[in-house]
């Protein structure tokens, strides 16, 4: 059974790995099979009808949850936008256009998600195939920033980099003047994360930063992007925890979520200064490193 220090251990990386570019999903699945023993054994993402399955739906509403009151004047905005475009049946102000931008750039990792989800965590969620697409997601992050650097700089609407003393409008009315097809485009890239190591975060920054985007800016987008998937995914299967996989994990859960929510509002929170000068690539770094160890010491025990 999951037990109260490994449900808190668990939902604090949830929480912070959800955000950074570093794969949450590679990480419950790497964490447990590291520390071994009894971790091993209660926190197994792929086994059938896995309690450890239910728990991490827990920690993916509490992360969502985090992003929604970070992002929560961005929201306003947007929703308002949704229902003034379907009232007066245009598609105008910033408001409006990335209320839209973010409807369509979710609907192909939504379909795949459904399509795929069991798929890929039953038949590659085991420990050294995560180990692999994390170094994999470290090499597409280094790569990413070596692409951006030797591209030719063709200046456009959204592209502008942010400033600290950018204000929130501003940074949405920069990602509204995005084309519908490049927003499309970016948030295709989340259905790489279904792949256990591979960060949604850092493949949707990755592919911003190659449609021209700042740090900051594919950053942001890459966050409102997510809220809608992980809240969507969490709310699906919110219903295991209240059946037979959710039985005797309940305040488990709840500890874990809380971990989940604190962590995942403070990493928002500092990635979102964080990129305002800098790059992805401590976190390509990090994961090569934390992917090859953990990939050695399965290998080796």
């Amino acid at each position: 059974m999951l037990d109260y220090f490994e449900a808190i251990v668990v939902g604090a990386f949830q929480g912070v790995t959800e955000l950074f570019p570093v794969s949450s999903l590679g990480h419950s699945v790497l964490i447990p099979a590291v520390v071994g023993g009894k971790w091993a054994r209660d926190l197994d993402v792929s086994a059938p009808e896995s309690p450890y399955l239910a728990f991490i739906v827990g920690l993916h509403v509490a992360t969502a949850a985090a992003l929604l009151l970070f992002f929560r004047r961005d929201w306003v905005r947007i929703v308002g936008g949704f229902f003034s475009s379907i009232r007066h049946r245009r598609v105008e102000t910033s408001g409006e256009r990335l209320a839209w931008l973010i409807v369509l750039a979710t609907i192909p990792v939504g379909v795949s998600g459904l399509l795929l989800e069991h798929l890929f965590r039953t038949t590659l969620g085991k420990p050294v195939p995560a180990a692999a697409f994390l170094i994999a997601n470290g090499v597409v992050l280094y790569g990413g920033e070596l692409l951006r650097r030797r591209a030719v700089a063709t200046p456009v609407a959204a592209d502008s980099p942010g400033a600290a003393a950018d204000t929130d409008v501003a940074a949405d009315e920069r990602l509204s003047r995005m084309s519908f097809g490049r927003g499309v485009l970016i948030g295709s890239a989340q259905v790489l994360a279904l792949l256990p190591g591979i960060s949604r975060s850092g493949v949707t920054m990755v592919a911003g930063l190659l449609r021209g985007l700042s740090h900051e800016d594919a950053a942001r987008f890459s966050f409102l992007l997510a809220t809608p998937v992980i809240l969507a995914a969490g709310v699906l299967k919110i219903p295991d925890l209240f059946g037979p996989l959710g039985a005797g994990i309940h305040g488990q859960v709840l500890a874990g979520s809380l971990a989940s929510f604190a962590s995942a509002y403070l990493a928002v929170r500092f990635l979102t200064r964080y990129f305002h000068t800098r790059t992805l690539t401590p976190f390509a770094l990090y994961c090569v490193l934390a992917g090859a160890a953990a990939l050695a010491v399965l290998t080796l025990r």
